[in-house]
């Protein structure tokens, strides 16, 4: 047996189904007024979270303060095989929990300083057990933090900069399989790859540019992380005697390409009141063309096995967001947006733990002041991928078969809620 049909295949070092806001296993969750405007957030700035959608926008945030968010994410996939096989499979979806914080100082009319944590990338999912791919995949948890520190420079009161210095502070991975091989008692072969990620960093910069109170454009560019886990354990359960000396393995290492980011953005503001503005991204997938392995302590899948690679092959998607905002009182802001995001797995390339497809989002939120000081953010999104099959002939042909052929659907509601205080 071939190690590639025994990897833990996917874009699941650092990935996620249940990935929301963006094409592929990205999550956008990093600020609960965004969210609220269908994930816009270049071309104007809400509150300190400007640090993340764009450094140059951060520059006219004006205020210090820390504000501080989580969300919960709520999944549903399901799954029928090719030919209708044991009928339609549903995960067991667990929720999972992104949080952001920022902290944002400023130092005198031009000069903004800040620090912030998100989590980019994490999930949590069981499929059932006997599942048609369980050969591919059966369990999947990670999670992943980010870190950002931000300086940002009103160079004129028109004109903003600004840039952040981005670590990948903190990445743990455990990723699950049967394998088609039964023990002596009868019970099936299972895999475990389990690590964590090497520290990475990277950054971000921006610009936004207001030519009058009523209009803003911002542009911001994300740089790509190389996620490297070095070390992780392999371990192996229910081996055969007669294979055993296929299975020896204890470590594994991997590296898998975070993509970079072009946003664009505007903001127009017709009246004191209302607040509008579209966001389009720009993600660049096709960094990501293959996953590949390498083992030590020993080989897995076969005699002299001691690396592996699965294709991936994907292309470059585009996100179009837009939202509003409407400050009903002195104390009460309303927001509502939506988005339309494009696939980056191309057709007979999908995986258990990134079915990818185009989707739409649906989004709202609200703020509410208690005093000048304090105020929460309430945000809630609705995502909802497009059905999406292959086959698997389709399989065979771009040599995908380490994958499963069927239709998957998934929809995501997020619900999510935040705190600032301003000092």
């Amino acid at each position: 047996m071939q190690a590639k049909s025994l990897l833990l295949t996917g874009g699941a070092l650092l990935a996620a189904t249940s990935g929301a806001l963006a094409s592929g296993f990205q999550i956008g969750l990093s600020g609960q007024k965004n969210i609220g405007m269908g994930g816009t957030g270049t071309g104007l700035y809400l509150d300190q979270a400007a640090q993340f959608y764009n450094p140059g926008a951060f520059a006219f945030v004006g205020y210090s303060s820390f504000q501080a968010g989580i969300n919960m994410a709520v999944p549903r996939i399901t799954f029928r095989p090719e030919g209708g096989g044991t009928g339609q499979e549903t995960l067991q979806n667990k929720n999972v929990f992104p949080f952001n914080g920022y902290a944002g100082f400023k130092v005198n009319d031009k000069f903004q300083v800040g620090l912030g944590a998100y989590v980019p990338f994490g999930s949590e999912l069981h499929y059932g057990h006997g599942w048609t791919g369980r050969y591919t995949l059966t369990d999947i948890k990670l999670t992943s933090v980010y870190v950002q520190a931000t300086a940002a420079y009103a160079i004129t009161p028109q004109l903003g900069i600004g840039a952040g210095l981005v670590m990948l502070a903190y990445g743990d991975v455990d990723l699950q399989r049967d394998i088609p091989l039964q023990s002596q008692n009868g019970t099936t072969a299972h895999a475990t790859l389990s690590g964590k990620a090497d520290h990475k960093f990277g950054y971000n910069v921006g610009i936004m540019y207001k030519p009058s109170d009523k209009l803003s454009f911002g542009a911001s560019y994300r740089s790509a992380i190389d996620a490297h886990v070095s070390g992780g354990d392999v371990r192996v359960s229910g081996i055969p005697a007669a294979a055993a000396s296929s299975f020896t393995a204890t470590n594994f290492s991997a590296t898998l390409p975070l993509p970079d980011v072009y946003s664009f953005g505007v903001g127009v503001r017709p009246n004191d009141k209302l607040t509008l503005a579209f966001d389009a991204n720009l993600v660049r997938w096709s960094k990501y063309q293959a996953l590949n392995f390498t083992y030590t302590g020993g080989v897995l899948g076969g005699a002299g096995v001691t690396s592996s690679s699965s294709v991936r092959n994907y292309k470059d998607a585009v996100a179009l967001r837009l939202g509003g905002q409407y400050k009903v009182t002195s104390g009460l802001s309303v927001r509502a947006g939506g988005f339309y995001d494009f696939a980056c797995v191309r057709d007979g390339y999908l995986t258990p733990e990134t079915p990818d497809a185009d989707r739409v989002g649906l989004t709202a939120g609200f703020t509410y002041e208690f005093s000048q000081r304090f105020g929460i953010d309430g945000s809630f999104l609705f995502e909802d991928f497009r059905q999406r099959s292959q086959s698997q002939a389709d399989l065979v042909a771009n040599g995908t078969t380490d994958r499963v052929a069927g239709t998957y659907k998934t929809t995501i509601s997020v619900p999510g809620i935040g705190v600032y205080v301003k000092f």
